[in-house]
């Protein structure tokens, strides 16, 4: 084996080595967060942030405006969502107007936390879960 052949595959192993140690930090440290993402669009998600391999929100939520005084804003599970899409969120970057990682103890992130698969309102949610959100 000649040398530049030797010099290619240690950098393959280098290269291979920090993808696995990138993955293992996002999954391990960043991927219990959650991140709000407000998008040009005016929608706002919220969800687990992942720069690699694409930007996007694994396990996403969506906040809603609803035409009832009583409870004006909603916020439900993407997978729930009518038209039934994947738990997957992939965001174009240039779309994203700001982003914020949320409180642990927060509020939002504790019902997110504590009762992840959160129904749409009209179609009843399990015991003790309030998919409402008041302002």
């Amino acid at each position: 084996m000649g040398k530049i052949n030797k010099i290619v595959i240690w950098v393959l192993i280098a290269i291979v080595i920090v993808l696995i140690g990138y993955l293992v930090f996002q999954n391990v440290f960043q991927g219990s967060s959650f991140y709000a993402v407000y998008l040009r669009t005016g929608d706002l998600y919220f969800g687990k942030l992942t720069r690699f391999p694409v930007f996007g929100l694994k396990d996403p939520y969506l906040l809603q405006v609803q035409n009832d005084p009583q409870n004006p804003l909603s916020i439900q599970k993407f997978e729930n969502i009518f038209w039934g899409p994947e738990g997957y969120l992939r965001i174009n970057r240039n779309e994203v107007v700001w982003m914020a990682q949320l409180k642990s103890e927060g509020q939002l992130a504790q019902v997110l936390k504590n009762n992840p698969n959160l129904l749409p309102a009209n179609q009843g949610a399990p015991a003790g879960v309030n998919p409402q959100v008041s302002q």
